[in-house]
């Protein structure tokens, strides 16, 4: 199973999980053994803490997966932007070279 595979798991238990606790308060409301307003506040806790559970779960998540980055040193956005200028300044220096060595031999002289 794949990193993506398992996130994806991961994220549609808790989806699961999230419509099962609903379900069951429900039924607990509809047994009377709890009110709806006492139903709709479980559900409301439930749900902030869901939520900070996943913040934190997605923190986590990108730390590790910017270590991990980090330790198969692979190069960055901004690392690739920059060997892009340079390889752009260098075609354009040896454009401009090639162009004054085609000058100089189109004036007679001789050419290597």
């Amino acid at each position: 199973m794949t990193l993506f595979e398992t996130i994806r798991s991961a994220l549609l238990a808790g989806l699961g999980m999230q419509q099962k606790v609903n379900e069951f308060i429900d039924e607990l409301v509809k047994k009377g053994e709890l009110s709806e307003s006492q139903g709709a506040k479980l559900v409301k806790e439930w749900t902030e803490k869901a939520e900070k559970g996943t913040e934190g779960f997605s923190k986590n998540f990108s730390e590790i997966l910017s270590k991990t980055l980090e330790k198969m040193n692979l190069p960055t956005k901004d690392d690739i932007e920059k060997l892009n200028k340079k390889i752009q300044n260098l075609s354009n220096r040896i454009k401009k070279l090639e162009g004054v060595k085609e000058e100089g031999q189109a004036e007679g002289s001789p050419g290597r």
